[in-house]
């Protein structure tokens, strides 16, 4: 379950018209605190990523169904709807068991050696105008602010 004020820093990325991939930031960044402070651990950087994301989508956050496998595409769509009704609790037993698996996962994917790592990845996977259009873009909306 997500703090009360990381949804409330979403709600108001909401409210300010940004982006959902923004509003999702917001619990990817908690799920990284989660793993630093030694609440859980991870695989890797790219599962807590997914977990943060996965908290967004269940928190009601409109984000658009992943590309990849059907099985992770499935897991995405049975979140949204957990969001549209989000009075549902998770079992008290699977909670447990998550939560026992999580915390025998490292530490070290939430390092900024391994965040480092990964957004280089995921940049690499870009274009360079796709690259320069973002930066652009973050330049701009950087002033705005």
């Amino acid at each position: 379950m997500p703090d009360e004020e990381t949804i409330e820093r979403a709600k108001e990325d909401a409210q300010e018209g940004k982006s959902p991939s923004t509003q999702a930031g917001e619990f990817v960044r908690e799920e990284i605190h989660h793993v630093r402070e030694g609440k859980h651990g991870a695989s890797s950087p790219q599962q807590a990523i997914a977990i943060g994301l996965s908290k967004a989508r269940r928190s009601g956050v409109k984000l658009p169904p992943p590309k990849g496998p059907a099985a992770v595409r499935r897991k995405a769509e049975q979140d949204e709807k957990a969001g549209e009704n989000p009075r549902h609790k998770t079992s008290r037993k699977r909670s447990r068991a998550v939560s026992g698996a999580l915390k025998k996962e490292s530490r070290k994917s939430a390092s900024r050696k391994a965040l480092s790592g990964q957004a280089r990845k995921s940049a690499a996977k870009r274009s360079k105008s796709a690259r320069s259009a973002a930066a652009q873009k973050a330049a701009r909306t950087r002033r705005a602010a």
